[in-house]
């Protein structure tokens, strides 16, 4: 019995430390990261309206990632933007993590997410516009691209949602050749939608050269085709993309193209769109930029945009700072 006893409290001991020893492991290959943005400016808006506030993005995000063993990991994401000029929520209506919420797993073949988040064509496109479609003041792909496709009709708590796809899986493919395969699409569906909101892209990069193709359809089926393409000649990056959406009988069609030229700390942008809608002018834009890093993370910026909507011509000047973190 003695013995017996020995042998199981000796099993008993190294169970607790191997248990010990996994479970600390475990701790040390996990991480969760803090960033975000703080971006605040002053601006004048189409309606001839003086704002302040963000004319990029505020917000913060926060990133987990654990080690599983054999190459794999567990990832989650939280993201939640918000107007620096007040304090608020951006809107009213959105979410509080309106930016994303998915849990999911990596490995050699890409991810997997689910939850809320960017869909496989606005997770892609801002590559090709030199303020990233990210900018409201002077950026082409902000006023003209995707105008009649929303990615959830119903995506902020009933009011439509550009961007973000809720209750969604998404997979990112790992790059083959420089090819990689994007998809997206929607779980849920109510029995008035006419299908789940899901869409594809592919898109290659090298370094120097990149493009993507992508097709989408939301739960109302409006869709929008979008091709985009980017090429990097020293200092120089020149981009071009055409989008085409269509929801209920209208088509709108729009072509941007764009440049950015680094000289030491600053950066020159410049950009120029035109939307159709039904085969009539709706907008033409040309925007004009500079940015100037302080540092590595803060950055000053002025932008200047020209716009003709609807035959009424606005200017938009704006300056700004923004903060990443």
């Amino acid at each position: 019995m003695s013995h017996l006893f020995v042998r199981r409290a000796a099993a008993l001991a190294s169970a607790s430390i191997a248990a010990t020893l996994s479970a600390s492991a475990l701790a040390q290959s996990s991480a969760i990261t803090l960033s975000g943005m703080l971006d605040t400016g002053v601006y004048r808006d189409a309606a001839k309206v003086w704002q302040v506030g963000p004319i990029q993005r505020s917000q913060l995000r926060l990133d987990g990632v654990e080690d599983l063993g054999g190459g794999l990991s567990a990832t989650f994401a939280l993201s939640h933007r918000f107007d620096s000029g007040d304090g608020r929520l951006e809107s009213s209506t959105k979410p509080f993590w309106y930016g994303e919420s998915t849990v999911g797993l990596k490995g050699p073949f890409g991810s997997v997410q689910v939850g809320r988040r960017l869909d496989a064509l606005y997770s892609l496109d801002w590559e090709f516009d030199p303020w990233a479609n990210y900018d409201r003041v002077a950026s082409p792909a902000w006023d003209l691209w995707h105008t009649l496709y929303p990615s959830d009709p119903r995506g902020n708590n009933g009011s439509a949602e550009y961007g973000r796809l809720n209750d969604g899986v998404f997979f990112d493919s790992a790059p083959v050749a420089g090819f990689s395969l994007h998809l997206s699409g929607a779980i849920d569906r109510d029995p008035a939608d006419k299908g789940r909101g899901r869409g594809a892209a592919v898109r290659y990069a090298d370094g120097r050269f990149s493009g993507v193709l992508a097709r989408q359809i939301n739960r109302r089926g409006d869709t929008v085709s979008f091709a985009g393409a980017r090429g990097t000649f020293g200092e120089v990056a020149l981009m071009g993309a055409v989008d085409v959406s269509r929801s209920e009988g209208s088509t709108a069609r729009a072509l941007t193209l764009g440049a950015t030229y680094a000289l030491g700390r600053t950066t020159f942008k410049a950009g120029w769109g035109r939307l159709r809608v039904d085969g009539r002018a709706a907008e033409t834009l040309l925007g004009l930029g500079a940015q100037h890093a302080l540092s590595k993370r803060t950055a000053v910026y002025a932008d200047l945009a020209f716009k003709r909507i609807a035959g009424r011509d606005v200017t938009l000047p704006g300056v700004g700072i923004a903060h990443a973190f």
